[in-house]
């Protein structure tokens, strides 16, 4: 498995990437970034809007997955926000398609795990799966994630929801 660190990317970094400006999001973000954060700007919108209305989100989203020792930028993950009232954060990650397969998801989610387990106001983490998804089922197998519902979201539509004790 890979090594993974994650590089947090600021409002100033996140802005940058919603308008398109690889350069300027690299020079704020003081690594090189990639094309596929910029095709995900989207997402960082939706991050902006996070850290708008709970600035401590901050520390919890919008990271960079850097792949150690190369140095380069296979992805992002980090979680949908803090820990809840229940102390349960849910697991975020995507690889960039031309970096897949080569381990880094596992890599990006084992990262994210001891994030997770340093916290200690979290209980648990959450992730939230389609059923077809095959790839992702088997990114959180062996981390000691179970099964505990079905969801439905309004743009992937059914999802099972899994649940992995804080260590």
């Amino acid at each position: 498995m890979s090594s993974i660190r994650f590089l947090k990317l600021s409002p100033t970094v996140l802005t940058a990437l919603v308008a398109g400006d690889l350069d300027a999001a690299s020079t704020a973000a003081g690594h090189p970034l990639s094309h596929y954060l910029v095709e995900e700007s989207w997402l960082w919108e939706i991050r902006l809007d996070d850290i708008g209305r709970d600035p401590e989100a901050a520390d919890w989203i919008a990271r960079a997955a850097v792949a150690e020792p190369e140095g380069i930028v296979v992805g992002h993950g980090g979680f949908h926000g803090p820990p809840d009232g229940e102390g349960v954060v849910e697991v975020a990650y995507s690889v960039d398609p031309a970096h897949r397969r080569r381990g880094h998801a596992k890599a990006m989610l084992a990262a994210l795990l001891a994030r997770a387990d340093e916290d200690p106001r979290v209980s648990a983490v959450r992730a939230s799966i389609r059923p077809d998804n095959a790839g992702s089922r088997a990114v959180i197998a062996g981390f000691g994630f179970r099964k505990v519902g079905e969801q439905w979201d309004p743009e992937d539509g059914l999802e099972d929801v899994w649940l992995r004790p804080a260590a």
